[in-house]
């Protein structure tokens, strides 16, 4: 009885707490032990991207070889770029066989074009001499060489000693790795001074340039004396500005 009547008066003990809102699961441990680190990827035992470029190295070699025997580069060209491109090779195989290294990071693109124009033989001056008299006509350019040493190799290129020069167009080497080289025309010898041994086709143009010389100037060189002042060189237009074709 005392119980019902504690209960309506609202006396039936301590109100119930409320459930506290539940919390997610802390995340349950891996089962196993951990994967290890992932290792970095190693190179292959051939580099597919090292191998096309020495094959591309090694094809401008076939080029240079072309290019020395169409007579386009001279032989200091051929023999600079040679030893650059070879050096080249062996530096990119060291690295790959090492695998010390990226083999990118020594190779030298461009130096080759470098090389090419710093070998390249630039005339440096000419020098025209009548055959009749054997006197200098003109000089163009820095042509600086005492005449002590023109005159008796001219006048054993005139004489066409086959131990020396031959009968047509000759060059040889002087001091300081110059070079000189001896066009014949019917009226005029032409004489051309290079830093350099010339290409063959830079020799094949000098042809030409003194064959224009005489053919503009045939009248005035048929009838000496010749005043040197009413010629036309066109040997100004090119001086020392040779290029490879």
């Amino acid at each position: 009885m005392f119980d019902q009547l504690r209960r309506l008066l609202g006396l039936g003990g301590a109100a119930k707490r409320k459930p506290k809102a539940s919390q997610p699961a802390p995340p349950a441990p891996p089962s196993g032990p951990a994967p290890p680190p992932a290792e970095p990827p190693r190179p292959a035992e051939t580099d597919d991207g090292a191998k096309k470029y020495l094959a591309r190295v090694q094809a401008k070699i076939g080029k240079l070889a072309d290019d020395f025997a169409a007579g386009t580069i001279n032989r200091a060209q051929f023999q600079e770029l040679y030893a650059h491109y070879q050096r080249e090779m062996r530096t990119v195989e060291q690295v790959v066989e090492s695998r010390q290294g990226n083999w990118q990071d020594v190779t030298t693109e461009g130096q080759s074009v470098f090389i090419r124009k710093q070998k390249l033989a630039r005339a440096e001056g000419y020098a025209i001499y009548e055959n009749e008299s054997g006197m200098p006509l003109a000089t163009l350019g820095k042509f600086e060489i005492e005449p002590e040493l023109i005159v008796p190799m001219l006048s054993s290129y005139r004489a066409a000693t086959a131990e020396m020069f031959g009968g047509g167009l000759r060059s040889t080497g002087i001091e300081n790795g110059r070079w000189l080289c001896f066009v014949p025309g019917p009226y005029t010898t032409l004489i051309a001074l290079f830093t350099v041994e010339p290409a063959p086709k830079q020799l094949e143009y000098l042809e030409n340039l003194h064959r224009t010389f005489e053919s503009a100037n045939r009248h005035r060189l048929a009838a000496p004396p010749v005043d040197p002042g009413e010629l036309i060189f066109p040997h100004e237009y090119s001086l020392g500005m040779w290029r490879s074709a």
